[in-house]
């Protein structure tokens, strides 16, 4: 409980304690509950729990709502959904910007990942194509991808068919002999690819990082041409091509979150995560079985020194 004095000289500047936490006198500003947005990746369940537990030390009362990566803008944009800790820059559709332009949804910084999205292969692949990483092996090679239902091109394992057709454009666009299989799920890319990992078979798949898989295999990226600007997938030349548009990640909230919230807006710029805490974080969870809260609550065990400079600069 917050210790209440009456004193008006100092009614301004003295601190309470909550949890061996300071916390100032005058948070939280309001009891209405933030709406934290949970997505449906192991890595945003991660950040989501992380900083909806350092809000609730400050004492703020958090509401968890499960929405969709584009669904959920229009929510945010209409004050319905309150905090959104990541999202991804290529991944935002049509509206998203224009919310942002409006001011309706505000960017409080990058969440600190370094996000890679992209094909991977196992290193003993190198041996059976000798030109990897650079893509133009691809049209040379393609048989050491093949299965038999895709002979004489090579498969690429694709996001499940839901995500989008971001590998499809590519390989259709740079005519690549190469045929992409969507993945059933997540789950089922990550056993498939452990499995070829295992027993030395080809793979190549579409992935991104921050993901537990890196923790637990060694994986290489194909690379592609450097870029300035945007790298359009659908529309791209073999010569020059630039591959996937790589993404920021955003931490976003609703356009009236800091003038309700002044503290917790503060905390939430302050909040950052590296590709090494969620890529932990998510082996454990996907990996080890564990509960995503549990894990995020070792996390703040862990790392009590880092999240408290950031309460501390929000009061």
């Amino acid at each position: 409980m917050f210790k209440k004095f009456k004193t008006a000289a100092l009614a301004a500047s003295i601190v309470a304690f909550a949890n061996g936490i300071a916390v100032a006198g005058n948070v939280p500003e309001s009891s209405d509950p933030i709406k934290v947005i949970k997505n449906d990746w192991t890595g945003q369940l991660f950040s989501t729990e992380v900083v909806g537990e350092l809000l609730k030390e400050m004492g703020y009362n958090i509401e968890y709502v499960s929405a969709g990566a584009l669904p959920q803008h229009p929510g945010i944009a209409q004050g319905n959904l309150h905090l959104q800790t990541e999202v991804w820059t290529n991944n935002v559709g049509d509206l998203y910007p224009n919310f942002v332009d409006k001011g309706e949804i505000v960017v409080v910084g990058d969440l600190g990942l370094d996000p890679k999205e992209g094909w991977v292969y196992p290193p003993y692949m190198e041996e059976k194509c000798p030109g990897l990483p650079n893509y133009m092996a691809l049209y040379e090679c393609q048989q050491a991808f093949a299965t038999a239902a895709t002979f004489p091109n090579g498969r690429v394992i694709t996001y499940p068919a839901d995500w989008g057709t971001r590998s499809r454009d590519l390989v259709a666009s740079l005519e690549m002999p190469l045929e992409p299989i969507p993945g059933g799920s997540e789950g089922a890319m990550m056993a498939e690819l452990k499995s070829a990992y295992a027993a030395q078979d080809p793979i190549l798949m579409m992935i991104w990082q921050p993901h537990w898989i890196f923790a637990d295999l060694d994986l290489n990226f194909v690379e592609w041409n450097p870029v300035d600007g945007e790298c359009i997938e659908e529309t791209q030349q073999k010569e020059t091509a630039c591959g996937f548009q790589q993404a920021a990640v955003h931490k976003v909230v609703w356009g009236g979150f800091e003038a309700k919230w002044p503290a917790a807006f503060k905390m939430v710029s302050n909040f950052k995560l590296t590709n090494e805490d969620e890529n932990w974080a998510i082996f454990e969870v996907d990996n080890n079985g564990r509960d995503v809260e549990d894990v995020a609550k070792e996390w703040l065990k862990t790392n009590e020194a880092l999240w408290r400079s950031w309460i501390e600069a929000a009061m």
